[in-house]
């Protein structure tokens, strides 16, 4: 997994200058699909486009167990089952908006990718 340059700069303000990132007062974050890698720059370029998808909400408090590395979501995340067009699944990232523009806080490859037509459910 990796920090995206906007939380790296986040963290830096917060640990020395006690700045506190907006993204951090929500309650709600959003896990998004990639057909490549976002990098740490947050590229949406490559954000999943079957129809069908949207970004999964997961709410802070409970979605993620573990202490320090690693974390595993609690429960099963599931993303609406695929209606037209195909897309295989290679990354993931936890942003801060349902769509469009985002602050992105982590990205990571999937273990395996995931080739994403219609009837098949992420």
């Amino acid at each position: 997994m990796s920090l995206s340059n906007t939380t790296e700069a986040a963290a830096l303000d917060a640990f020395l200058r006690g700045t506190d990132p907006s993204y951090r007062a929500g309650a709600t974050q959003y896990l998004a699909l990639f057909t490549a890698d976002p990098t740490e720059t947050a590229s949406l370029a490559s954000e999943a486009t079957f129809t069908g998808y949207a970004r999964v909400a997961l709410t802070k408090a409970t979605s993620w167990t573990g202490t320090a590395s690693p974390y595993t979501n609690t429960n099963l995340i599931q993303f609406t089952t695929c209606s037209g067009g195909s897309n295989t699944i290679t990354h993931f990232a936890v942003v801060d908006t349902a769509s469009g523009a985002v602050n992105m806080m982590i990205s990571g490859a999937l273990s395996s990718s995931l080739a994403v037509s219609t009837g098949i459910q992420v």
